[in-house]
């Protein structure tokens, strides 16, 4: 299943997507794509509702974050050997693990604003992984039982904050805005192997990455296992899983991100986003 968050900044109401790919309203079966919604009980629950008997939306509804009520929001840094080797960067040993702020999540289409001050945002392409029930301390080869679905993450940097500014990378991660998810969460019966997934993104049309899960260091099952051995995962929680090469931190020169850029992205069978850059306004 495709399972969509649509409407109003702060109201989105949960959906499915068709067959047509037309969004078909499911708030009678669940309140909202988040939570308890995403057990493997309740997803059942929704696969088994006929999608043509569901009530159309119409028009063009805002999509919103793909999951709400984000708990963790937990990304893994240098996660794809590409990139590491882009960023001269040694292979890690173990999982890269920091955080960025759910308070960042939002619509796969909405505006990205550059933070206050900002000089060197940049963009990354990546799998996020929605956890569907509460893990601890899981075995590798039962992982997948515990997650909900993929999607699209649009991780932007701040590459000053992160990396210039002392302490955690989180500094340049978790700006207003810095997380769009979406468009739709995709269930794994949909997916024949999440890491052969091709990957790109482009910045004012011109293409800046080009990739594919196949690269990444540590595999979905690895994260969510290594995961929830030093945390408690929660229905909700959203895993952001690395990016392949071509951000703009690794160009010679480096080249980032201004007002009135224009980033679209997108994986093999997750969807795709598109977003203005927007200069920083307080609000």
């Amino acid at each position: 299943m495709k399972l969509v968050r649509y409407g109003k900044l702060g109201k989105e109401k949960p959906g499915l997507i068709d067959a047509e790919g037309k969004i078909r309203d499911i708030s009678h079966l669940v309140d909202d794509i988040a939570g308890p919604a995403l057990s493997p009980k309740s997803l059942a629950k929704i696969a088994k509702a006929k999608p043509a008997k569901l009530p159309l939306v119409r028009g063009n509804p805002r999509i919103g974050a793909c999951v709400g009520d984000v708990g963790n929001f937990i990304a893994v840094g240098l996660n794809f050997a590409d990139h590491a080797a882009e960023t001269g960067a040694p292979i890690p040993k173990e999982p890269i693990l920091f955080n960025k702020a759910p308070s960042c999540i939002q619509g796969p289409n909405d505006d990205v604003m550059l933070p206050k001050g900002s000089k060197k945002t940049d963009w990354e392409v990546e799998l996020a992984i929605v956890i569907g029930s509460q893990a601890s301390y899981v075995a590798e080869r039962d992982a997948l039982k515990y997650v909900a679905g993929l999607c699209v993450c649009h991780d932007v940097s701040e590459r000053e904050f992160q990396i210039e500014r002392g302490g955690q990378w989180m500094k340049g991660k978790g700006c207003p805005t810095f997380g769009p998810l979406g468009p739709w969460l995709v269930t794994l019966d949909e997916i024949k192997n999440a890491q052969n997934l091709d990957m790109w993104l482009d910045v004012n049309g011109e293409r800046m990455q080009t990739g594919s899960t196949k690269t990444m260091i540590f595999n979905v099952k690895q994260l969510v296992s290594y995961i929830s051995h030093f945390m408690i995962l929660q229905p909700g929680d959203v895993i952001t899983t690395g990016t392949p090469p071509g951000v703009g931190l690794g160009m010679k020169p480096p080249r980032y991100l201004k007002a009135g850029d224009t980033v679209s992205l997108g994986i093999q069978g997750l969807g795709s986003q598109a977003q203005r850059v927007v200069a920083f306004k307080k609000g």
